[in-house]
């Protein structure tokens, strides 16, 4: 199984390409991903993974993403190679992300990423359900 499960933060904004062939847009970004523990007196470590999105995906995250923000990306590993201008092989290592998400609150007086088209859905109590009940974590069984 390959399944990547990654939260960071973006080192710069997405950069978007499209295919020659067909036309499909690629965005590319990289995320600064900490390590889960540091030593005694040691700065905590990142890793930097690069991350690509593809068509509707690539799409989401070239709009909405920005340098900075802290996001979630689900997908998997990618390994590849080619030879560079000076027949060279280089290897490359990447995340091909199938899922992407915001993992930053939103600040004071920020838009709503959802209300402009966003795929996916976010909780508004104003406009939920009248048979909805939202539930706070004092009423979490665990």
């Amino acid at each position: 199984m390959n399944k990547v499960v990654l939260m960071g933060r973006l080192t710069r904004d997405p950069e978007v390409r499209y295919t020659s062939t067909n036309n499909t847009l690629v965005a590319s970004f990289s995320l600064a991903v900490n390590r889960r523990f540091a030593r005694q007196g040691e700065e905590r470590q990142a890793d930097f993974i690069n991350i690509v999105a593809w068509d509707r995906t690539g799409e989401f995250c070239s709009k909405y993403f920005k340098k900075g923000q802290q996001v979630g990306v689900i997908g998997r590993i990618q390994t590849r190679n080619y030879d560079d201008k000076d027949g060279k092989k280089v290897y490359v290592t990447e995340v091909i992300a199938e899922e992407a998400y915001f993992a930053d609150t939103r600040r004071e007086g920020e838009a709503n990423p959802f209300s402009t088209g966003a795929t996916g859905t976010a909780f508004d109590a104003n406009t939920a359900p009248s048979d909805f009940t939202q539930v706070t974590d004092d009423d979490l069984p665990f």
